[in-house]
């Protein structure tokens, strides 16, 4: 939607350039004609400049709205995850996440005896020469990995480093080879690509005189621990798989005596930062809403989409749950004379861990409870298919028809000005002319008058 012109820039009269006496007057003739043949425009100016700010206002408007849908979405997360959050008594050795569970739980972790890790060897040896040095009598290698054996063939051109790097890596084994380049020489790094308890090693004539080439010192380790005193086997030091919802992750081993206490328990300051997150959305739309309504409301005044905001925000208010905790109220949520939410925050903190548990089914889900009602917001505020989006649209329509209706009149009044400019020229003119005859007249009566009486009448 543009800015409708000023009408001052529309219709600004013409500047009558006469030469009588009464310019002046047919100055005022234009201007006043001008201004009877505005009228029209200017009512549809001031229509289309309501428009505009009826524009900007539901703007605003749905940014509230969507805002407090989103507060409301929040509130149903947390009746869904219970905000639940995990911790850990010893994060250093064990870091816990919580990831899905919803129910408060404890658990004790002890005798880690190992943490995953990846099996990763180099070379006994190191060699002058990537490319040229030999690193097999034979020719014939093998590579050990997982349980799993694998032949290498190294030709006499690729009996060097290079060779048996790029034949270790097309064997898609699980391992990758690399060529470390230090002060002493070149050296083969051989690493699993996952960690877990492997072996890893890399035999030259595997068939004959058997002879490793790689270290033996950093095989492949489980993560080994008890949880609960239940044994737990895993190749990951990330383990998610043995508690529903609950993520550990292992950083170090224990002493004999040592444990670790992990748990998932209800943060109640998520709760209270939803609810005060409600009350600061709720309040910036009530804002919104109570201007456009009253005996001083503002151009939005009587349209319909600010009856369905305050419909939905009375959804929200008296929501009622049967239990304990119900509604809103029942949280520390209270409303004053003006229509302003707030949050009694002693009220809040005085509540029970089973009240609090209780709540969450008030908070429901995206579907249900509070949360669901974030759907009427949406329906609202929604950028594309929204009530307000709508409404946009046909402010749009709207303003469009007045632009051009305000161009309509701005040519018809330019035409008549140029048309009465044109008779009052032409009346300036004649009067002009008429004026000039008088003073001839005037002139020659003066005369006469002289030579027949020797004297001027003083009345002629």
């Amino acid at each position: 939607m543009s800015s409708p012109s000023s009408i001052s820039s529309l219709f600004s009269p013409l500047v009558f350039s006469g030469v009588s006496k009464y310019s002046t007057d047919f100055q005022s003739i234009i201007n006043r004609q001008v201004q009877i043949a505005s009228l029209p425009a200017q009512l549809l100016t001031n229509q289309d400049t309501n428009l505009l700010q009826g524009k900007t206002l539901l703007g605003s408007m749905s940014t509230a709205v969507s805002s407090l849908g989103a507060s409301l979405a929040n509130l149903g997360k947390l009746g869904e995850s219970q905000a639940l959050v995990a911790t850990s008594s010893d994060p250093d050795t064990v870091a816990v996440t919580a990831a899905g569970n919803t129910a408060a739980s404890g658990y004790t972790i002890s005798d880690i005896t190992s943490v995953a890790k990846a099996a990763s060897e180099t070379t006994l040896q190191s060699y002058a020469d990537s490319t040229s040095a030999p690193v097999s009598t034979t020719g014939d290698m093998e590579l050990d990995f997982g349980g799993h054996s694998y032949t290498i063939t190294l030709w006499a051109d690729a009996n060097n480093l290079t060779g048996l790097r790029d034949a270790i890596n097309a064997l898609g084994a699980g391992v990758t080879a690399t060529i470390l380049t230090t002060g002493s020489g070149n050296y083969l790094s051989v690493s699993a690509n996952a960690p877990g308890a492997t072996s890893l090693r890399v035999v030259d004539n595997p068939h004959g005189t058997a002879k490793d080439i790689l270290t033996s010192s950093n095989q492949g380790a489980d993560t080994v621990l008890k949880l609960n005193g239940i044994p737990i086997r895993e190749s990951s030091a990330t383990i998610n798989d043995v508690v529903p919802g609950l993520t550990f992750t292992v950083k170090k081993t224990t002493q004999p005596s040592q444990e670790v206490d992990v748990s998932l328990q209800t943060d109640r300051s998520q709760i209270s930062s939803a609810l005060q997150d409600m009350v600061t959305q709720y309040n910036a739309l009530a804002g919104l809403v109570s201007a456009q309504i009253g005996k001083s409301a503002g151009v939005l005044s009587g349209n319909n989409i600010v009856y369905q905001i305050r419909s939905a925000m009375m959804q929200v208010v008296q929501y009622q749950k049967t239990g304990s905790m119900g509604n809103l109220a029942n949280l520390g949520i209270e409303m004053d004379g003006n229509g302003q939410m707030s949050l009694n925050q002693d009220t809040l903190n005085s509540l029970s861990d089973s009240q609090i548990s209780a709540a969450f089914s008030l908070f429901g889900s995206d579907t249900s409870g509070l949360g669901g009602l974030q759907q009427s917001f949406n329906a609202i505020s929604d950028p594309i298919t929204g009530t307000i989006r709508a409404q946009i649209d046909q402010f749009d329509v709207t303003d469009q028809r007045l632009q051009d209706q305000v161009t309509t009149i701005s040519q018809r009044v330019s035409d008549m000005q140029a048309t009465l400019n044109k008779k009052l020229q032409a009346a300036d003119a004649v009067l002009a002319a008429l004026d000039s005859q008088t003073s001839i007249l005037t002139a020659s009566i003066q005369s006469l008058n002289y030579t027949s009486y020797g004297k001027q009448d003083k009345n002629s």
